[in-house]
């Protein structure tokens, strides 16, 4: 199927790693500009943006951002608009998942998780969607959700849960707002995927056999599956869908 995205330019944050990076490789396999947002590790982000760039025909720049900043926000959002005029795409991606019970954790490790999860994908959607408004963009706006968001199977994760349960609302109530722009809102909850933040978890206990009794498909995500499914609701082939979240846990929210 062509996705007709060649030339599009897309901004991800946490978009040199995990499921990040499987969104902005395949975005550059359609032929997507890509701004890969970091927070940490500049010389392995300038390194996958530029072999992106090289392996894909396009261009892909890396570019620093504390998405809980608004400062930042407002520096990265022009950086991104100096260099390319526009901004199509944006994929609120970049998150933490700590475990920790309610009971006990320090008050700003809530703080922390909120300010991450859910006001840094609020703050940096408002900025990109007046520049979309601003010219006349036609954007796509992907939050990237998680089963977390709809059910709580373990402890642990109170502040995560609770502000992928906030950004579910969200991307509706954002859908709501801005539709008549012709700019279209929609999450992803992917479920478990095989990424930098997760894998060490897997390797004791049997963990991992656990999980996977618990997917109907067998089997835990690779990040670019979850990149396939990014390009997919960016492009005008899912022009009739916004304001929802997308299941694509391999069946574990069933």
């Amino acid at each position: 199927m062509d996705l007709a995205l060649q030339g599009k330019v897309a901004l991800v944050t946490g978009g040199a790693t995990g499921i990040g990076a499987g969104i902005s490789e395949y975005l550059a396999m359609e032929k997507v500009h890509v701004a890969v947002n970091y927070i940490v590790d500049e010389p392995q982000v300038i390194e996958f943006s530029e072999r992106i760039s090289k392996e894909n025909g396009v261009s892909c720049i890396p570019v620093y951002a504390d998405v809980s900043k608004p400062e930042d926000n407002d520096a990265m959002v022009k950086k991104i608009l100096d260099t390319f005029g526009r901004i199509d795409i944006l994929v609120n991606n970049a998150g933490i998942w700590p475990t920790e019970d309610m009971k006990d954790m320090p008050d700003e490790h809530w703080m922390r998780v909120i300010n991450i999860n859910l006001n840094g994908p609020y703050l940096l959607s408002k900025r990109v969607v007046n520049s979309m408004i601003e010219r006349n963009v036609k954007g796509v706006i992907i939050n990237m959700s998680s089963k977390s968001g709809f059910q709580c199977n373990t402890g642990g994760h109170g502040h995560y849960t609770t502000a992928k349960a906030g950004l579910n609302m969200m991307t509706r109530s954002l859908a709501r707002e801005i539709s008549s722009y012709g700019i279209r809102v929609v999450g992803i909850a992917p479920g478990m995927v095989r990424t930098p933040i997760n894998e060490d978890k897997w390797k004791h206990d049997g963990l991992m056999d656990d999980y996977i009794k618990r997917i109907p498909v067998g089997r835990f995500a690779e990040p670019i599956e979850i990149g396939y499914l990014a390009a997919f609701l960016a492009s005008d082939k899912a022009c009739n869908i916004t304001g929802t979240t997308l299941d694509s846990t391999g069946g574990m929210l069933i």
